[in-house]
């Protein structure tokens, strides 16, 4: 690891997002590390639940993929659905410098950190869609939830537009 600290962690996100009025809900709990994890917790949290990917394709170009919970993502054929080469889990020391994040807390919401543009973000069009979406604050031991209006309001706050990909259709 390096000595690198990110410029947000989960206070200054929800600071920074206060800041510009970006509405969100964040809920504490325990640890959660994979999508199966926690999902009595997930239950009593309205909207859509996510799974967030970092990989590294062929090339090294870096890449973020968010997708409902339940989504399949098949890592085969999701090269050709997003523009890629072949894709492998990015290292942690990449996911640290370039989202802020430690394995098990990768989330949309990591893009605030990520100054120099350095990961493409690829979109699940069933998030795109949700009128919740809900990610870790840059840390798996809460739950942020934002609306839609929250959501694109954030990107564009960070001047990030998704890859809405249809995951359902196109599984890759």
């Amino acid at each position: 690891m390096t000595d690198f600290a990110p410029p947000y962690d989960r206070d200054r996100l929800l600071a920074w997002m206060a800041e510009r009025g970006i509405a969100q809900t964040t809920r504490d709990h325990p640890a959660v590390f994979r999508v199966e994890e926690g999902l009595e917790l997930k239950a009593a949290m309205p909207g859509a639940h996510t799974k967030n990917l970092f990989l590294k394709d062929k090339k090294g170009r870096l890449w973020l993929i968010s997708a409902r919970q339940d989504t399949v993502i098949d890592l085969k054929a999701a090269p050709g659905v997003i523009g890629s080469d072949r894709l492998s889990f990015g290292n942690e020391t990449l996911m640290w410098e370039t989202l802020g994040v430690r394995p098990g807390s990768v989330t949309a919401l990591g893009l605030i950190n990520d100054t120099e543009r350095r990961v493409g973000f690829v979109l699940d069009r069933r998030l795109w869609a949700a009128d919740i979406v809900n990610f870790h604050p840059l840390t798996n031991t809460a739950t942020t939830a934002l609306d839609q209006a929250a959501l694109r309001a954030f990107l564009a706050a960070i001047g990030r537009e998704p890859r809405v990909i249809d995951f359902a259709a196109d599984p890759a």
